[in-house]
Formats: C-alpha cells, structure tokens, sequence
C-alpha cells in the first residue's frame, strides 16, 4: 500500500509484466463497461459483468445479490444521470482482481434524487470465457479530502 493506504495504479504482482500489464487493462475496461452499464441501466451488459454469487455492501451497510441488483435498473427503482470517475486503481494477482473506484454518482433511487461522492472496491474474478466477472463490491461515500493519488 502507498501514501494514506491506497493502492498504487496498476499493481501487478505475479507472472510477466506484459501479461500483467494486459490483464490489467483488460480488468479497467471491464470497470469501465460495469459504470457505463450502470449509467445506462444496461441490464443485459450487467448481467455478463456481474457474477451470479456477487455479495454487494451498500452505503447502508446491507447485503445484496446480483438479482437485487439487477432489478433496481429493470425497474427503474434506479436510475443514474451521472458517474464520473475520479480515479481508478486496479490490482491483478492471477484471476483475482480488485479495482478501487472514487468519483461521483448522480441519479435517483427510489424516487428519491442523490448525489454522492464514494469509493467502491470491487473484486472481479477472471472467467476463460466470459472475462472479468464482479464477485463481491463494497461502497462507502467518501468526502472531498479523500486522496485521488498515491
């Protein structure tokens, strides 16, 4: 870990740098994909992205399954007018990867309109054939003197 416990960019920690540098890359696009999904609502895309056994934490401290999930965007329960990412931080350990997100989101849950700045930290397994899969994430909302870089 770096200054103040985060994560340095692109952590590589096994096999050759090429590979790691390309599994890296290939686990940000996936980050990427999931937020643009998210922001689209695009369950069909979610669906691949995310693992049947995802464990998600919310910001209340609950648990949630990938059909919970999809549900809040099929409904319309939840919808995002914003995600800007700030800083994203990857690390690959063979098919381990875990991306650490900080930015802001904006839409309406619910109902009920926010605006929030968090951190996620998300853990993705690597699947031969579907690629980068989400397994478990956690958000916390994260104030304006949170660190962006190491």
């Amino acid at each position: 870990m770096s200054q103040m416990g985060r994560p340095p960019d692109d952590v590589r920690d096994t096999g050759t740098a090429s590979a790691d540098l390309a599994e890296s890359e290939a686990l940000r696009a996936a980050e990427r994909r999931l937020q643009q999904a998210q922001l689209a609502s695009d369950v069909a895309v979610l669906d691949r992205l995310i693992d049947d056994r995802l464990v998600f934490t919310g910001p209340d401290g609950g648990l949630y399954s990938k059909q919970d999930d999809l549900h809040l965007h099929r409904s319309g329960r939840q919808s995002m007018i914003r995600v800007d990412e700030e800083d994203l931080a990857v690390l690959v350990v063979g098919g381990t990867g875990v991306t650490w997100f900080l930015g802001t989101l904006e839409g309406t849950l619910a109902g009920k309109p926010f605006l929030a700045r968090v951190r996620y930290t998300r853990t993705w397994i690597l699947d031969e054939e579907e690629g980068w899969r989400l397994i478990a994430a956690h958000v916390s909302p994260a104030d304006r003197d949170t660190a962006t870089g190491g």
